[in-house]
C-alpha cells in the first residue's frame, strides 16, 4: 500500500466548471480538473504524493487519514418534526424508515461520487 492510499480521493463532475474536479476532503481542496475522469484521478494521486513528500521534507506530521473502514451506521439528529415526516412518508411508500432514508440518500447523493 502506498501512503496516498490512506487518503480518500474524490473526483466529481462540477456543473459550475463543466469538468471533473479532484480533491482530498479535509486536506487538499479542489486541486485538479479535466474532461477525463481517470486522468483527473491520476493527477490527483500525483498531487497527494507531492504533498506527502513536502510534509516529510518539512518534518511536519501528515494529516490524519480519512480513508478508513466504515461500519455503515451513523446517528442522524433530524429533530422530531423531520423524524415524524420521514416516518410518515416511509409508511406511505410501504417501506421501513431506514430503507426509505437510504433510498432517498442514494438518490440525492451517490450519483455525485465515484
Amino acid at each position: 500500500m502506498k501512503p496516498r492510499d490512506k487518503y480518500l480521493k474524490l473526483v466529481a463532475w462540477s456543473e459550475k466548471d463543466q469538468c471533473y474536479v479532484g480533491s482530498v476532503p479535509g486536506w487538499i481542496g479542489d486541486c485538479c480538473h479535466g474532461d477525463d475522469e481517470a486522468d483527473v484521478y491520476r493527477k490527483l494521486c500525483e498531487i497527494v504524493d507531492e504533498w506527502i513528500e513536502i510534509y516529510r521534507k518539512d518534518g511536519r506530521p501528515l494529516p490524519r487519514p480519512t480513508n478508513r473502514n466504515y461500519s455503515g451506521r451513523f446517528v442522524l439528529r433530524a429533530g422530531p418534526e423531520m423524524h415524524r415526516a420521514l416516518a410518515a412518508r416511509a409508511l406511505s411508500e410501504g417501506e421501513s424508515l431506514n430503507a426509505f432514508v437510504i433510498k432517498s440518500l442514494k438518490k440525492a447523493v451517490m450519483g455525485n461520487f465515484r
